[in-house]
């Protein structure tokens, strides 16, 4: 009879008077006609290496390692109290709570039996490739077992697949998959110096690029630049001739003002004269004195008017003379100025267009030059060769009718006749008259040969096999046929 408590990470299970089954707590009294023992539920871990077969019947050592305990509730407690402590089956002692060796054989069993199930349904590849699915699928088939007993997975954790003895499976699965890498590597390697070689020559075609449309607009800048300098020129000769006219209508006025003051100062001199000549004939004759001041007095103002007249008269005609003088000036000015504008934006748009169609010329003749090169070589390949595809060309183009042609009228309408000296040890004895043809086509072979070496160009096949045929020549010498 005590008071009793349990540790941390275990239970008190108690039995007997008053308890109809198991009674699962952390402390208690415990009665003289009762009974108690301590189950830890602490997990514990243990290794298991399973040897199991896929559906392709290829077998493999599974290594894992599970951690299991019983699980922190009453009811479980309670099964694994009753089932899995106290007495084993093949012993008489008492299984206390660290005493878990027929608890991890039984757990080995279920892992084992519900592994082989699982696996006998999948194949090696899905068993790879589906590694998470695989082991989700034990643990929770393995649990639905362990349930039973009050046990809990807490982990699992399946390790590499491993080749059984006298197996090499793995060994070369893991071989094909270096050497895959290693080729893929490669194949990495040299896709990356293509795209290298390509950015490099696109690089340097965006720099050709870039040159010609700078040089462009410093042509444009330049053409800009000529037109601004002309327009400050024209405005520059515009202000000069606007000054040149207001210095010489100041110079007119001057002098307009000038002559019109001197006219008043005569006609205050003449008027101080009649007034003096009024005043020394007064006494004498006061009425003709006074008829002769106003007769001069008239005559001075309409002098005076005349004048006045004549000056406002050459005023403005002087004052029209240079305002049309000045708009013509304008007028030419504003005429040349447009003029050179048209003539710099046509001058421009003539060179842009000129080194547009250049450009594209030039980018049409060498892709074209491309092409027919990448053609001529794969005509040369086919046909054996350089040597065969100059033969093809120059078939293509007629080349042997040509030349056929040009022999034949070369030599048409000649009519030759050959005349045979022999001057030699035979002259007189009626020796070989054919002698010198045959010399002559001797000479044929190295000719020929000379001609292969220096141009490439080979004589035709019925040409080469002549020499292995038996053949007369017939030779005409003063008119008569000689066969040799």
């Amino acid at each position: 009879m005590g008071y009793n408590i349990s540790d941390s990470n275990s239970y008190l299970v108690i039995t007997g008077g008053g308890i109809p089954d198991v009674k699962i707590v952390k402390k208690a009294w415990v009665w003289p006609w009762q009974k108690h023992s301590r189950i830890s539920i602490s997990p514990f871990d243990f290794e298991i290496t399973l040897q199991a077969m896929t559906i392709e019947k290829l077998q493999f050592s599974l290594p894992a390692v599970f951690t299991i305990g019983p699980s922190d509730d009453i009811q479980s407690l309670c099964r694994y109290a009753k089932i899995l402590t106290g007495k084993t089956a093949n012993s008489t002692k008492q299984a206390t709570g660290t005493g878990r060796n027929h608890v991890q054989d039984i757990v080995k069993g279920i892992i084992e039996g519900e592994t082989r199930v699982i696996v006998s349904g999948m194949t090696m590849e899905e068993i790879f490739k589906e590694r998470q699915v695989f082991k989700t699928a034990v643990i929770e088939n393995v649990q639905k077992e362990l349930d039973q007993f009050g046990l809990k997975i807490y982990n699992a954790n399946v390790k590499e697949l491993q080749d059984t003895a006298g197996s090499e499976y793995f060994k070369f699965l893991s071989r094909k998959a270096h050497e895959g890498a290693s080729n893929q590597a490669k194949i990495d390697v040299a896709n990356a110096m293509m795209m290298g070689n390509i950015g490099e020559a696109e690089k340097r075609g965006k720099t050709r690029q870039e040159i010609s449309k700078i040089d462009a607009a410093t042509a444009v800048l330049e053409t800009q630049r000529k037109s601004e300098k002309a327009q400050a020129d024209a405005q520059l000769a515009t202000t000069q001739i606007n000054l040149d006219m207001g210095i010489n209508l100041a110079k007119i006025e001057a002098t307009r003002k000038a002559e019109s003051k001197d006219a008043e100062l005569q006609r205050d001199v003449e008027v101080q004269r009649a007034q003096t000549e009024l005043e020394a004939r007064r006494a004498t004759d006061l009425v003709h004195a006074k008829i002769e001041r106003e007769s001069a007095q008239q005559k001075a103002d309409a002098e005076f008017y005349a004048a006045n007249k004549s000056t406002d008269g050459l005023f403005y005609q002087q004052k029209q003379e240079a305002e049309a003088s000045y708009l013509t000036t304008m007028k030419k000015a504003d005429a040349l100025v447009y003029q050179q504008k048209q003539e710099a934006e046509a001058n421009f748009f003539r060179l842009t267009k000129e080194a547009e169609a250049a450009f594209v010329a030039k980018q049409k003749e060498a892709e074209g030059i491309t092409e027919m090169a990448k053609a001529y070589e794969r005509m040369s390949s086919i046909l054996g060769g350089p040597q065969g595809l100059l033969q093809y060309m120059m078939l293509q183009n007629n080349t042997y009718e040509k030349l056929a042609k040009a022999n034949a009228q070369a030599i048409n309408g000649l009519q030759p006749k050959i005349t045979v000296w022999s001057t030699g040890e035979d002259a007189g004895n009626g020796g070989d008259a054919t002698a010198p043809i045959r010399n002559i086509l001797q000479s044929l072979p190295p000719l020929l040969s000379t001609i292969n070496d220096q141009t490439g160009i080979a004589p035709p096949s019925w040409l080469a096999t002549m020499g292995q045929q038996e053949s007369q020549a017939v030779v005409k010498v003063n008119g008569e046929k000689l066969v040799n």
